[in-house]
């Protein structure tokens, strides 16, 4: 009886790796694009009010988070605009430990929010549980201090997709693939505001201020 030819680990390996790349472009594309729309515009809004952005989350998501930041503050900027004012919660440390070591863990977003957060800034929390406590946390405190709040979630949103104002929903429960996803949403939302912010006219932006409010509300 002949035995079969032995797989080659170079062929297993491949199958692997494509297999995860179906399952991301099978999320990315899966993606509500009208909730990327009221994301993008509720940032836009908060830009021509002149408030701040603020993001979170923990672990990859804190990496998506200070990631977004970056780009939302410099990659944006196209001439004449000026640059969108955001900070990262995940990125002083030194406020982080000492809130979570005197504190607790779960506070260590919230009360950052307590000290900073304005009426009319806007939260963007990342979590692809939708669970996590100082998420949670973060989104009622920015709730109750008049941010606005966008969440970036996975497929059943978790607490947040239930408190949060915008919910961006990633169609997949597996954490890898949500958190490329999570990656991918936010360059979509950075390249999206720069090039609308360099192509519209300060009449259209300062329709923003009154359009977003009533979406979110609606």
């Amino acid at each position: 009886m002949r035995r079969p030819a032995p797989v080659k680990p170079e062929s297993s390996l491949r199958a692997l790796l494509q297999g995860y790349w179906r399952d991301v472009i099978a999320a990315a594309s899966a993606i509500d694009q009208e909730s990327l729309e009221t994301a993008v515009s509720t940032l836009l809004a908060c830009h021509e009010r002149g408030r701040v952005v603020f993001a979170a989350g923990n672990g990859g998501s804190a990496a998506t988070a200070s990631h977004f930041a970056c780009d939302l503050a410099k990659g944006t900027r196209a001439g004449g605009p000026p640059t969108f004012r955001v900070a990262a919660l995940t990125d002083n440390m030194p406020v982080l430990t000492a809130w979570a070591n005197d504190v607790g863990y779960e506070r260590v977003f919230a009360e950052q929010l307590v000290s900073l957060g304005q009426p009319g800034d806007v939260l963007v929390a990342i979590s692809v549980s939708g669970n996590s406590p100082n998420i949670v946390a973060a989104v009622e405190a920015a709730r109750l201090h008049g941010l606005t709040t966008i969440a970036l979630t996975s497929r059943s949103g978790g607490r947040l997709a239930q408190i949060a104002d915008v919910v961006v929903s990633v169609p997949s429960d597996n954490m890898e693939v949500v958190e490329d996803a999570h990656s991918i949403i936010a360059h979509s939302l950075c390249v999206t505001a720069r090039e609308w912010l360099a192509s519209q006219p300060c009449a259209a932006r300062e329709e923003l201020l009154t359009v977003m409010p009533a979406r979110i509300a609606g």
